[in-house]
């Protein structure tokens, strides 16, 4: 395996331009200018994010899941109450998102306290999703013990018939939350290693940013 892992190849998306002297002072302006880039380089699902969380102990976890939205408050997700992640959240709000978008060699990285964003947006995340969506997250029961595959494709063929017949049922335990920004790295990989490293902070007088060495 040591052997093989060596033999891959590194670094080898093509990144674009970037002046990290020309940066905006709002570290998610510059997050929706790469995040377009990404989407117009046909960077394969590039809303994808890796998010770490962990538990009152501080073991962490992390998994992937899908951006919701991005405004000037943070960025969204969705998942359900009874999940890993809602649970660690709810004891410990301290977050952290990962991007990597290999073709254009870019990798964001943002951390900060993440909040529920309450019952109605989390209705309104719900029913904006697809019936597919609702009914794979209205069939199953995050975490518990399961028999087998059987057992889950029938419970949610059976949540699936529940959504075609109740087009506005809200699954209960759905939350939206939010993670507010504190720290914002945007980091653009180059074949020569001279890796750009750019870090935003936020403080009571606002945000800063300057580079740090890679």
């Amino acid at each position: 395996m040591r052997e093989l892992l060596r033999s891959l190849p590194a670094l080898s998306g093509d990144a674009p331009a970037f002046d990290p002297d020309a940066a905006p002072d709002d570290p998610l302006e510059l997050f929706a200018t790469w995040f377009a880039t990404a989407v117009e380089r046909g960077v394969p699902e590039p809303h994808a994010a890796t998010l770490a969380t962990a538990d009152t102990d501080g073991r962490p976890s992390a998994r992937v899941l899908v951006l919701k939205d991005l405004d000037a408050d943070g960025l969204a997700f969705a998942t359900d109450a009874r999940s890993a992640k809602a649970g660690d959240l709810a004891v410990n709000p301290q977050a952290a998102l990962s991007f990597w978008w290999q073709p254009v060699v870019r990798q964001v990285r943002v951390a900060g306290a993440a909040r529920y964003l309450g019952d109605e947006v989390s209705a309104d995340d719900y029913l904006a999703r697809s019936p597919a969506s609702r009914a794979a997250a209205a069939g199953v029961r995050p975490g518990e013990p399961l028999p087998s595959v059987a057992h889950l494709r029938h419970a949610m063929t059976q949540a699936r018939e529940r959504i075609d017949a109740e087009p506005v049922y809200v699954l209960p335990t759905w939350q939206a939350w939010l993670v507010v920004p504190e720290v914002v790295e945007f980091w653009q990989g180059s074949a020569d290693r001279a890796h750009v490293r750019l870090v935003y902070r936020r403080d009571v007088a606002g945000w800063s940013h300057g580079l740090v060495w890679p």
